[in-house]
């Protein structure tokens, strides 16, 4: 049998496949495992995220010769207050925004369809359209909405079950962050604990790597969301839109994909701006390029840096691929998970060609 280093590769790979294979056949074994991660992913993912925003004030309080459970309760008591104000604050106008416009959805509607007549009428759309595309459109929409109110229907079970999976998810949260918090740096001591003495240095640089990749990325991510929001929401005010706020939030939350995240944020506001009048729909479209510009020549480079290295094709990507995989979520974790695969397949190899290095210097020696 060929030992060639391209043969060995091809055993693994089949090796893979086999085992993956039978996996499949034995699915009944894995199920519960699937559910459990299935369950606990949210918590621990929404925990994470608060981990790494909470992280560096729970430092200095505890550099302040605070407690660390004592600063714990602080911040947790500082971010229901804001929480609450913020609710307090923005709650009504959005509340009002969105009751708004699900009393104006059958204008809108009858205004989108007007906008539509006009549009196919026009000389220069004429050519390009069919006679009857406009009643195909129609009908496509409408059938459309059936199927998403008839999967809704036969879904209800399920949705329910989402729902509770997040009422339970939240319940857990502050417990998991409690002790993520309280003990996380005990966390790398562990994990090194399974690395040979010679490599715990090395070890300690690829948990060191990992940390301040994830770290850079959401809380920049979040800073930079927030001022995108801010940003398009007083842009909105500027040129009179609707639903100004209800459209900023918007924004701001899709502003957390890369790249697709500001496009996708866009549309909302380009369809409302369009019912009003086409003029208003560049208007809003010139006040997001005008938020974007700001964002990535201003505040981008401010708050996140370039620690990430990652090329804005990679990331494209990335996204596509994720995003046929796994959807939404994918869009949201393609990134962030990239970074830190990069760092552990970066620093393993190191450690490949590390532990290959002294086998070579030791054969060498003898």
């Amino acid at each position: 049998m060929p030992q060639s280093k391209p043969f060995r590769i091809g055993y693994a790979i089949l090796l893979i496949l086999s085992i993956i294979y039978v996996g499949t056949l034995v699915d009944f074994i894995f199920h519960p495992v699937v559910v459990l991660f299935q369950t606990l992913f949210f918590p621990f993912l929404v925990a994470g995220v608060l981990y790494y925003l909470f992280r560096p004030v729970v430092n200095l309080l505890h550099r302040k010769k605070v407690p660390k459970v004592v600063s714990i309760l602080v911040i947790y008591l500082v971010f229901i207050g804001l929480i609450t104000l913020l609710v307090l604050l923005i709650g009504p106008p959005l509340q009002e925004q969105i009751d708004l416009l699900i009393d104006n959805l059958p204008n809108l509607a009858i205004k989108v369809t007007e906008k539509l007549v006009a549009l196919e009428e026009h000389p220069w759309v004429q050519g390009y359209l069919e006679q009857n595309s406009l009643e195909d459109l129609s009908n496509q929409a409408v059938q459309y909405l059936t199927d998403i109110i008839t999967a809704i229907v036969t879904n209800v079970a399920g949705f329910v079950g989402v729902i509770a999976s997040i009422v339970i998810a939240f319940i857990t949260v502050p417990f998991i962050l409690f002790y993520m918090l309280k003990e996380g740096e005990k966390a790398p001591k562990q994990l090194l604990r399974f690395f040979p003495a010679s490599q715990r240095t090395e070890g300690r640089k690829i948990l060191s790597a990992m940390d301040t990749a994830l770290s850079s990325y959401i809380q920049g991510q979040i800073i930079v969301s927030i001022c995108v929001g801010v940003l398009i929401y007083i842009g909105y005010l500027i040129i009179g839109l609707e639903y100004a706020l209800l459209l900023a939030f918007i924004a701001l939350f899709t502003n957390f994909i890369p790249f697709l995240g500001p496009i996708i944020g866009t549309i909302p506001a380009i369809i409302v701006a369009f019912i009003e009048s086409p003029i208003m729909a560049l208007w809003a479209i010139l006040v997001t390029l005008i938020a974007q510009q700001i964002e990535s020549n201003l505040i981008s480079p401010q708050v996140m840096g370039r620690r990430l290295s990652i090329h804005p094709l990679t990331i494209i990507s990335l996204l596509l691929v994720a995003g046929s995989l796994v959807g939404f979520l994918g869009l949201l974790l393609a990134v962030p998970t990239y970074a830190v695969l990069k760092v552990v397949v970066s620093h393993t190899y190191r450690l490949i060609k590390l532990r290959y290095k002294r086998g070579e210097e030791a054969a060498t020696t003898e």
